[in-house]
């Protein structure tokens, strides 16, 4: 069964409708347009239906015109001329543009925590006021319920699949703000954060992987709230689309009070966390080596200045609580990479007994990048298993998993992800019910990952699986695939017949 993301409705015909909407605008900048438009459809409707709540108890001395009454629960304020109501009213005014910046700023001048959040660039000459105004509409027709909560899951559906699409449509670009959320549910299901935990994610992107962090403690019984979301951003257009993003759903937040670099400007020096879940950039370069040779979080090896992937990595240990795991996405090199003493730092992290687990990712499940990826876990504390192998490493190869869901890429199933979350949790847990399969996973002794020069990349410990014995007898599968062969060639002649025919009508000859 495929995952429940792909049966989409409303929102994939909206993007199409919006899509059709940008003309030649480049999907990066349309980007903000929409989904800038989409956060002021869903706080506006979020103030509306506790305005009408309000209005209704106001003989019991309930006051709809009380900021008070909205930040208390955690609602924000909009001032009149920024409701949506407002808004919509002037979508055929040339001066649409102007009137939703204004809108903006009276938003985030009325609520502190959104402050240098919202964009606020829909007046300026380039961008054509028609179809902003057609936008608006567009944006309009998104069906509330009168639930509250309803309103936002609809309006966080729409957000998230929009995030999706604009992120396939920019190509590369889009890896800077958006995670594929099967990869995300994979993590989340496989880290399970519990209530009261502090997450942490250093290069968050739009918000992503806290969202989803978010959905499994609730549907675990927690509720939206209970765990503490700390992040950082270095791209400011992307923090605010964090921001937005974590606010259209109501989650509290710490990304710091502005976007930075995580190495050269830590916003949470002090912080440790009880998870870290993290995509950052694959074999990033001149990451600020130079500058930071002396850092405290170089524990177990200074990173080369060429490329991140292992300053990421000891980043994310430096950031964990005692009891702490990270959870993270980096490229397949950083499985087996000797040069600038890469090797040197992933034998360490071995023989410390850091790695968890590794898990190899089917290609093709990333917008941005076409380099093989694989999945880091690392525990910062291995007696907190349950089972007999604390020094061993569980290798996960999930290559041949996943589904298409178009000719460019792939996502992983619900079966995919449910196979080997499960996995890693029973072997981590001693569950009877964990055992090695070849050709898919393998509990790997320490003395193992030495034999081979602690090389991580799970197909050299996992093995072959068994390939089926074909039941159709050699002769007769020959016969029956040449005279398929056959029968597709007589139908190719027919084609090209065929063309040469309606060619021929029109004067043209081959």
């Amino acid at each position: 069964m495929a995952n429940n993301n792909t049966e989409l409705g409303f929102e994939e015909k909206l993007f199409r409708a919006a899509d059709k909407l940008r003309n030649n605008m480049d999907a990066a900048e349309y980007k903000h347009v929409v989904l800038g438009l989409i956060f002021l459809k869903y706080v506006s409707d979020s103030f509306e239906a506790k305005y009408k709540e309000l209005k209704s108890q106001k003989s019991e001395g309930a006051d709809p015109e009380d900021p008070d009454e909205y930040i208390s629960e955690n609602i924000f304020w909009v001032p009149e001329k920024a409701r949506w109501s407002s808004i919509a009213a002037k979508a055929r005014s040339p001066e649409i543009g102007k009137v939703i910046d204004e809108a903006m700023i009276e938003i985030e001048r009325s609520n502190k925590s959104l402050r240098g959040t919202l964009p606020k660039d829909y007046g300026r000459p380039l961008l054509d006021q028609v179809k902003l105004g057609e936008v608006v509409d567009l944006i309009g027709t998104i069906s509330m319920a009168d639930d509250s909560n309803k309103s936002k899951d609809i309006l966080g559906r729409v957000y998230e699949y929009f995030l999706g699409q604009f992120a396939a449509a920019e190509g590369k670009k889009g890896g800077q703000f958006y995670t594929p959320r099967s990869v995300v549910r994979l993590l989340v299901s496989m880290l399970a954060p519990k209530t009261g935990s502090r997450i942490y994610d250093p290069c968050c992107g739009s918000g992503g992987m806290f969202v989803q962090s978010e959905e499994f403690v609730e549907a675990h019984g927690g509720r939206i709230g209970d765990v503490s979301i700390y992040g950082q951003e270095s791209n400011p257009t992307t923090w605010r689309l964090a921001k937005m993003n974590l606010a259209i759903r109501g989650i509290d937040n710490n990304l710091g009070d502005t976007s930075a670099d995580t190495f050269l400007n830590d916003k949470h020096p002090d912080l440790k966390a009880n998870y870290v879940i993290a995509n950052p950039p694959f074999n990033m370069k001149e990451w600020g080596q130079p500058q930071l040779l002396d850092d405290k979080r170089w524990v177990y090896g200074i990173p080369p200045a060429n490329n991140a992937n292992f300053a990421w990595v000891q980043h994310f240990i430096h950031h964990l609580s005692p009891d702490g795991l990270a959870g993270f996405v980096l490229a397949n090199g950083s499985l087996s990479s000797k040069t600038s003493g890469e090797g040197d730092i992933r034998q360490r992290l071995v023989t410390e007994d850091l790695v968890d687990c590794i898990v190899s990712l089917p290609s093709q499940l990333f917008y941005t990048t076409g380099i093989p990826a694989c999945l880091w876990f690392i525990s910062k504390n291995k007696n907190l298993r349950k089972n007999d192998s604390r020094n061993n490493v569980l290798f996960i190869d999930a290559r041949e998993m996943g589904e298409m869901i178009s000719r460019k890429n792939r996502q992983l199933t619900d079966e995919d992800i449910s196979r080997i979350s499960a996995t890693y949790l029973n072997w981590k847990s001693g569950s009877p019910e964990y055992e090695d399969a070849l050709g898919f996973c393998k509990s790997a002794s320490m003395e193992e990952v030495e034999n081979n020069d602690f090389i991580l990349t799970p197909g050299r410990y996992v093995g072959l699986a068994e390939i089926e014995e074909d039941s159709e007898p050699y002769e007769e599968k020959m016969a029956r695939l040449t005279s398929e062969l056959s029968d597709l060639f007589k139908e190719s002649d027919r084609l090209k017949e065929e063309i040469r025919k309606n060619l021929g009508a029109l004067g043209f000859e081959i």
